[in-house]
């Protein structure tokens, strides 16, 4: 079997896992309404999308997690404490990357007022959308957050890191050694969808990436 398929049995192979997995559905996702740190919370799809993939999750037996400490990050992760009995430690280093003016603003919105920010952005050029922060910025914050946190598993253990969808591709960027430019290359994650990250002999490896989707398009930041 792959070390894919062992992960999602349920049955971890050699080295430690990091899951990071991002919250549920919000308003904000479902009118694609740039949120980045604006503390917007879940809607009730995105508590029964959090409760589902919970169930999943907690049968990877994990060992920690660790959540932003935004509401719809922190209730997401809620879920999965329940059922796993684990306390959620939240840093703030792993809230949403902030993007100024670009907050609150429809996707419609920002093409028609930042048409030229937006596509410098999509072409992997470094750009703080909206007067924010910059990609790799938000990689030095949240990245170090999750290895401390991973170094502390013991061996075969599993972390599991509740975030957003750009702080998550930057940290799984920022972890794989990719270029900044390359980090468009990694799709974006849909509501409630994790990446899986294994530890190997040459640092760490994508295992899989937006497993659990729901058949529900991306909707969000990061799309």
């Amino acid at each position: 079997m792959s070390a894919t398929g062992e992960v999602a049995a349920g049955r971890p192979g050699k080295g430690r896992r990091v899951i990071l997995w991002r919250h549920g559905q919000t308003s904000w996702n479902v009118e694609r309404r740039f949120q980045g740190s604006t503390d917007v919370p879940l809607t009730e799809a995105g508590i029964s999308q959090a409760r589902r993939a919970a169930r999943l999750l907690a049968g990877l037996k994990p060992d920690a997690i660790i959540a932003s400490d935004l509401q719809r990050a922190a209730h997401t992760a809620a879920e999965l404490a329940m059922l796993t009995g684990l306390e959620v430690m939240h840093d703030e280093a792993l809230r949403e990357t902030y993007a100024g003016v670009w907050q609150g603003l429809t996707h419609e919105e920002i093409l028609a007022r930042y048409g030229e920010e937006y596509a410098a952005w999509k072409r992997g050029e470094p750009v703080r959308r909206g007067g924010g922060e910059l990609e790799t910025e938000v990689a030095d914050r949240a990245a170090p957050v999750v290895l401390r946190h991973a170094e502390k598993l013991p061996e075969d253990g599993t972390l599991v890191v509740v975030s957003h969808g750009g702080t998550i591709r930057t940290t799984i960027g920022r972890l794989l050694g990719l270029e900044p430019r390359h980090w468009e290359s990694l799709g974006g994650l849909t509501n409630c969808c994790w990446s899986v990250l294994g530890e190997g002999a040459r640092g760490w490896r994508l295992l899989e990436h937006n497993a659990g989707t729901l058949p529900e398009p991306v909707l969000g930041d990061d799309d």
